[in-house]
């Protein structure tokens, strides 16, 4: 316990599903957490519940990424811990995606990602730990998720590039990459609950653990990277699948 004390944590995209869960792990590991999102309603009910701040905030508007650090400067002056966990998913073949649905993911899972990392580097106390959320699409060559998969596989090169260039700061940045996670994102793209239990019944065959993620397992290996528990790893990516990736049957 109390791993983090004296930490300030980001967690962005913190108001429900792997967010909610990490920032619910940082804080019980004693770190101050502030939260973000962009839906001011979820995120003060997840702020409150948490027993987090929460700031409102757009990561795919550069305007408002400066708004969210300035005032996490004003307020906390440096940061511990970043969690880049904010990002959309959408789905469509090469063949019918077209310039929205590329734009609307690259703008906020690529280029707000980086943006947000590069603004708040000013305030990043040396010694930092930054976690990039991914994922396994990055890897798989799951049908008619091009773009995602893009985004994801993005962020994979950033995390590289990024942890040797802020070694000098002693800055260690690592991803972590989700299999398939019980969270509220099936929902948002539209399957229904039965849709989403059998969806889950299929995938779950193909898990070497037979299940899917509790959201909490997740945040659980966010705050092991977190911490000094990880002190000597940095441009790791973290699979954690239950392993799907590493089945040798796969149909």
């Amino acid at each position: 316990m109390n791993k983090l004390s004296n930490k300030i944590a980001i967690v962005t995209g913190g108001n429900s599903g792997i967010g909610y869960a990490a920032a619910q792990e940082l804080s019980a590991e004693g770190a101050t957490v502030i939260i973000t999102g962009r839906n001011k309603t979820s995120l003060e009910t997840a702020a409150s519940e948490l027993q987090a701040k929460a700031i409102v905030a757009d990561q795919g508007d550069l305007t408002s990424i400066d708004a969210l650090v300035e005032e996490v400067k004003a307020t906390y002056g440096k940061v511990d811990i970043i969690f880049l966990n904010a990002g959309v998913a959408s789905f469509a073949p090469l063949e019918f995606a077209t310039e929205e649905h590329y734009d609307s993911i690259m703008d906020v899972n690529v280029k707000g990602v980086f943006f947000t990392l590069q603004k708040f580097l000013p305030i990043l106390n040396d010694g930092a730990s930054i976690i990039f959320n991914t994922s396994i699409n990055a890897h798989v060559g799951m049908p008619n998720s091009s773009v995602y998969a893009g985004s994801k596989a993005t962020i994979l090169a950033f995390n590289r590039v990024f942890a040797t260039e802020l070694a000098p700061r002693k800055i260690r940045v690592n991803a972590i990459s989700p299999g398939p996670v019980e969270t509220p994102l099936y929902g948002k793209l539209g399957l229904g609950h039965e849709e989403v239990a059998g969806f889950g019944e299929i995938l779950g065959k193909k898990i070497l653990l037979n299940r899917f993620a509790q959201a909490n397992e997740i945040g659980k290996a966010v705050v092991f990277l977190a911490s000094s528990d990880a002190s000597f790893i940095t441009g790791t990516e973290l699979v954690i699948d239950g392993g799907l990736t590493v089945n040798p049957i796969l149909n």
